[in-house]
Parts: structure tokens; sequence; C-alpha cells
């Protein structure tokens, strides 16, 4: 045999084996797909953002509530441990004339209203942290790099008649998060982890589902639709009406008032 075509041969046939992906390597990919649809270094580089819409919330299925809503974020740096300290602070505005707030600072909350700021449970704490380490948007933007971190793709599939991609995002405390990213925008649909209650040591399953990404600002995709569930029950959804990013935050708006009256809990 001319060894001229032994040697085509063999590449034809073995190479394409020598260079396949292991499902890490193509569980990165996927997640840098991702993080590019979503802005690439102008996401990375968010300090800031600003969402106005409606809030509902929901119990057993039922309307809860609901209320013009505007949602201020930013962005910290210098957090050393990402995978267990929050890198964000956050106040939610309820109302027309923003009657009442909520600050999630990183290591509590408050409810703040015309009576003053109310601490809030240590156990609603603990599950929007749990909730805000674990999300996907979060985890791209503050957590993308931190030691151990594996991002294992699971396969094609389609989800709501949308041909997506599987990736369980697992952190160094082996807490896995499922994402499941669209083919063509490769942004993610929905992501599914499983969070333990403190005290009866029950499995809860949180989903979380986005849609209408729009520009916020500089080429920053954010998704105008939130949906989360837990258990299969619908408990809350989010829908903007507008999004801002790196308007400049006002250091304030995440502090609470020297003047406020501090409430104790439960009044």
């Amino acid at each position: 045999m001319n060894p001229f075509f032994s040697l085509a041969l063999f590449v034809v046939l073995f190479c394409p084996v020598a260079f396949a992906e292991t499902r890490q390597e193509k569980g990165q990919r996927l997640v840098n797909e991702c993080l590019a649809a979503l802005g690439g270094d102008r996401f990375l580089h968010m300090k800031d953002r600003l969402e106005s819409g409606r809030a509902y919330s929901f119990y057993r299925e039922q309307l809860n509530g609901l209320a013009i809503a505007k949602f201020y974020t930013r962005y910290l740096d210098g957090v050393k441990d990402t995978s267990r300290t929050l890198a964000v602070e956050e106040r939610q505005y309820y109302g027309k004339k923003e009657e009442s707030s909520v600050l999630f600072a990183q290591n509590g909350a408050y409810e703040l209203t015309f009576r003053g700021a109310r601490p809030l449970p240590e156990e609603r704490f603990q599950r929007y942290k749990e909730t805000t380490l674990r999300d996907v948007l979060y985890i791209l933007r503050i957590r993308l790099k931190e030691p151990g971190m594996i991002f294992d793709a699971k396969g094609a599939d389609v989800l709501s008649n949308r041909p997506i991609e599987t990736v369980d995002i697992v952190d160094s405390h082996n807490e896995v998060t499922t994402v499941y990213f669209d083919q063509t925008t490769k942004l993610p649909l929905r992501q599914v982890f499983i969070r333990r209650d403190p005290v009866t040591r029950e499995k809860h399953e949180e989903i979380t589902e986005y849609s209408k990404f729009r520009d916020i600002g500089g080429g920053v995709q954010w998704p105008f639709a939130v949906h989360r569930e837990r258990n299969g029950e619908k408990i809350y959804e989010m829908f903007s009406d507008s999004g801002e990013s790196n308007r400049g935050a006002d250091n304030e708006r995440f502090h609470l008032p020297t003047s406020v009256k501090v409430l104790k809990p439960g009044i």
C-alpha cells in the first residue's frame, strides 16, 4: 500500500477521535459561548444594573402579591471566597411611589417601610443567598474562575420545542446547578438546582426560567422575563419593562440610613 495513502487513511479514521472534546472541554466551550452571547467582557465588567417592571409572587399556584418594582443591583470587588460570600448588593423597591423596599446586603437583609427597618428572618436571607450564589448569570459574572469549578456537558436535548445543550456546573463544594443553553442563541433558558432545608434537610428543587433577553446598555444582554418554581409550583415571576447597566449606583441606596429606626424582628 502506498505509504502516503496509509497516512491519509490514518488521519481520516483516527484523528477525529484524538481531537474529540471531553465532556468538560465541551462544557467549558458552551459556557464560553453563553458568556460571549451575554456580552463577553462587557458583561464581565458590568458594575451595576437597574431593572424596572412588575413582580408577582405565588403561593400554591395562586397569585399572592403583585407590585410595580425597581431592582437596583451592584457588584462588589475584592471578595476572596466567592463560593460562600456574596459579591453583590441589591435593593428592591415596590409600589408606584417606592413605598417599601427590601435591602439585601452581604451579611443580612432588611425590609424598609415608613415604620423603619425590620431585619428579615435569617432563613429567608440564607435562601436568597443560596439562590444568588447558584444563579447561572451570577456564576458567569462572579464565580466563573473559582478554583475547582467544573463544567460537565450532559448532551443535547429539546426543551419547549427548542434544541438545547445541557451543562452541569459543579463548584468546589460539589454543589450542582444544571443549565440548559439554547443551541441557536447560546443563552440560558433554564436552570435547576437542589436546595436542602437547613432544619429538616428536606430537598427542594429550585427551577428558574429566563426569556426575552434584551440589551441593557453597551451590548450587555439580560432577561426581561424570569419565572421561578419550587418543587413544581410557581412561586415568582418578574417582567421587566426596561433595564440599564453601569448607570452609576448610589452608595447610600445599599446601606441603612443613619436616621432609620431598626425594629425588632416580627414587629
